[in-house]
């Protein structure tokens, strides 16, 4: 009979045992392989995002906006047409649509200028919301006129002592420039020019005016008087939004009522009007607008216009020259009006 070593073939199933336990995997060894995949698969995915860019040509930029997006972005270029502000004579300017707000084109829109008479854009507007009845007569005081006489101010032709329905002042605001209408409403309203110029920084910080400071009624020059384009288009933009104050900035002539002293009334013309040879340009006309010059401030205008159904607000400050030279403030707003008319033809 063949002898069995009982010894070996339990060696053996031992040896069996070991291996098939060696097999099995602990639960620490299977959170670690766990992890591992989770990272090659990480791993793997940001490979693949990198290379992307390169397999398709270019980097996020190669990005196709969906057909409407597109259309979109064509439609609004075709809204905002494409002016230059190289050729003026003004050195800040801005154009925007009056509607929508947005900016055509800008020239130093946010550098400090004087703003000179387009200060009275400021007074028409406070004079008209803090005048109940424009119909009733305000005196012009003789003390009020003794300054403006000194420094040669712009004046409407009222006479001291004089007493004139608020309406007519307004239009000598806005028309002739007349500071002593302007100087007129400041006591009326507030008792005083420089409580005026209070409610008019009041005003100002209202409509986010940030870089203008108001120092008198009038706009003659002070060091305090300060703007820019951007304020001033904020400004009017605004103001024309009033009914009264639009009809009398479009305005291009008026005769006042008649007074003790004027019996016929006077007649004013628009200063702007009255340096254009026609307001007609290109594709529109210019509605209106608002001179403004001192030495300091040279020529400056913040104008209305019409162009191919559509309103736009033009603001110039800086421009060199004075009331004896070619009105550089008047053709730079032909120049730009003409643009805009000339690009839809």
């Amino acid at each position: 009979m063949r002898e069995v070593n009982y010894n070996h073939r339990n060696t053996s199933r031992r040896r069996r045992r070991r291996r098939k336990k060696s097999h099995r995997m602990s639960p620490a060894h299977k959170v670690t392989a766990l992890v591992s995949l989770i990272f090659i698969l990480l791993f793997a995915a940001a490979v693949k995002f990198c290379l992307l860019p390169a397999i398709t040509g270019s980097g996020m930029e190669s990005y196709n906006a969906p057909p409407s997006s597109l259309i979109s972005t064509e439609e609004t270029k075709a809204a905002s047409p494409a002016v230059t502000m190289d050729t003026l004579y003004s050195p800040c300017a801005i154009l925007k649509e009056l509607n929508s707000g947005d900016i055509l084109a800008s020239r130093n829109a946010s550098e400090r200028i004087y703003p000179a008479s387009l200060t009275k854009i400021m007074t028409a507007l406070l004079a008209i919301e803090n005048t109940p009845d424009l119909d009733q007569p305000i005196g012009l005081p003789e003390e009020l006129f003794s300054e403006l006489y000194f420094r040669h101010a712009s004046v409407a032709g009222f006479q001291p002592g004089e007493s004139v329905k608020g309406r007519d002042l307004l239009y000598g605001i806005l028309l002739p420039s007349g500071a002593e209408c302007c100087l007129a409403f400041a006591n009326a309203i507030s008792g005083s020019e420089e409580a005026f110029t209070i409610l008019m920084n009041r005003k100002a910080e209202e409509l986010g005016m940030k870089n203008t400071r108001f120092a008198n009624s009038t706009g003659l020059h002070e060091e305090g008087l300060y703007s820019t384009a951007e304020d001033i288009f904020l400004l009017l933009a605004y103001a024309l939004g009033n009914e009264e104050f639009r009809k009398v900035f479009t305005t291009s002539r008026y005769t006042t009522s008649p007074s003790d002293i004027h019996p016929d009334g006077i007649t004013f013309t628009s200063s702007m009007f009255q340096s254009l040879d026609s307001a007609s340009v290109p594709g529109g006309e210019i509605l209106g607008g608002k001179t403004g010059y001192t030495s300091e401030a040279g020529l400056c205008l913040a104008s209305l216009a019409l162009i191919n159904d559509r309103e736009y607000i033009l603001v110039t400050a800086g421009a060199a020259g004075d009331h004896q030279t070619d009105p550089y403030h008047i053709l730079d707003a032909q120049n730009i009006y003409g643009q805009l008319g000339r690009q839809a033809e």
